[in-house]
Formats: structure tokens, sequence, C-alpha cells
């Protein structure tokens, strides 16, 4: 029994990381501010989830496993509303999000990308 929840939570801290490292990934390979953005603020808030579920497997205490849901909690309230503010700041000082050259030919000359 032991050995299972062990490799559960191996499991579950796996992905997490993975999911940490992808966003890392979309951060130097996505061409503009919103795009990375978008890549991290989707998959800091999985991982987040999973690394704290396979910690809280880990944990026999009770008192650490309280803990670590306040922590759970508080950073799925957090991030999301971090990501909303900061993509909100850049469009209000005007950072533009990258049109492709096929996006833009397809909307023609005259056509506005943003409102």
């Amino acid at each position: 029994m032991l050995f299972v929840l062990e490799l559960i939570s191996a499991l579950f801290l796996l992905a997490g990381s993975f999911l940490c490292i992808s966003g890392g990934v979309g951060i130097l390979r996505f061409p503009d501010f919103y795009t990375r953005m978008h890549a991290v603020g989707v998959t800091d808030s999985l991982a987040l989830g999973l690394v704290i579920i396979g910690l809280m497997l880990q944990s026999p205490a009770t008192i650490v496993t309280i803990k670590l849901i306040m922590i759970l909690l508080l950073g799925l309230l957090i991030s999301p509303a971090a990501s909303h503010a900061l993509a909100k700041a850049a469009l209000h000082s005007g950072v533009q999000p990258l049109v492709s050259q096929k996006e833009s030919e397809k909307e023609g000359p005259g056509h506005r990308t943003s409102s």
C-alpha cells in the first residue's frame, strides 16, 4: 500500500514538473507577449495543483496537509487574477498582439485587428 501511494505521488509530481517545464518552453518559443502569457497562465495553475497534490500524498501529518490545501487554494485564486491583471495592463499600455502575415492577408488592407 505504501509503495502504491509513493508511486501515485511520484506521478503527480512528475506531471506537475512537466507542466512547469512546458510553460517555460512556451515563454521561450512563442512570438509575442500575449501568447507567452497564455502558455504560462494555463500551465501554472494545473502544475501547482498537481505538485501540491503530490506533496499531500507524501506528507503523513494532518497539519502539513492543511497548509498545503491553503497554499493550493491561494494559488488557484491568485494565479488567474494575476494573469488577467497583467494582460489588462499590457493592453492598456498599448502592447499589441503579433499578427502573422497569413492572417493579415486574409483580413484585407482596411481591417482592424483590435477594438
